[in-house]
């Protein structure tokens, strides 16, 4: 990973967190967590420094980026312990990460998104359009995707 955008990825983190602390401390009812788009954003970019991929202009809809070789890429960030997957259509990839609030981060899900969706073919739809509560069921298919369905670190 670039050790300059590295830096300023750490450095932005710290002042987030350390905000996010302030408000914990004044209002100790609420956990100010950082999710959503912010969080989206941050793993997206994150991964674009780490693996062989380009992210898509924009928002765009089912995928974030295309790999170096074409694949197309849905890059899902927690700094939790939840990730989701969409209930009305199959990622072509999926890319789930969880991040560290260094900046680093810990892979959880790297492979095609067919794999997760024979998975989850028994559970109902949401009202959300996101099944949640897949860390443990990712990090075990994880761990039996081929290194040739992997999309390739930098």
């Amino acid at each position: 990973m670039d050790q300059a955008i590295q830096g300023k990825i750490e450095e932005a983190l710290k002042g987030l967190f350390t905000a996010v602390s302030m408000l914990q401390d004044a209002y100790p009812g609420k956990p100010f967590t950082p999710d959503g788009r912010l969080v989206g954003d941050i793993g997206e970019v994150v991964a674009s420094l780490a693996y062989e991929l380009t992210l898509n202009e924009g928002l765009t809809k089912h995928h974030d980026a295309v790999t170096d070789d074409g694949r197309n890429v849905q890059i899902k960030t927690t700094f939790g312990t939840s990730l989701t997957f969409p209930v009305h259509h199959v990622p072509d990839y999926y890319l789930g990460i969880r991040m560290n609030r260094d900046g680093s981060f810990e892979e959880i899900y790297n492979g095609p998104g067919h794999l997760i969706q024979a998975q989850l073919s028994g559970r109902k739809a949401t009202k959300t359009g996101l099944h949640g509560g897949l860390m443990a069921m990712l990090k075990r298919i994880n761990q039996q995707v081929p290194d040739s369905e992997r999309i390739p670190k930098r």
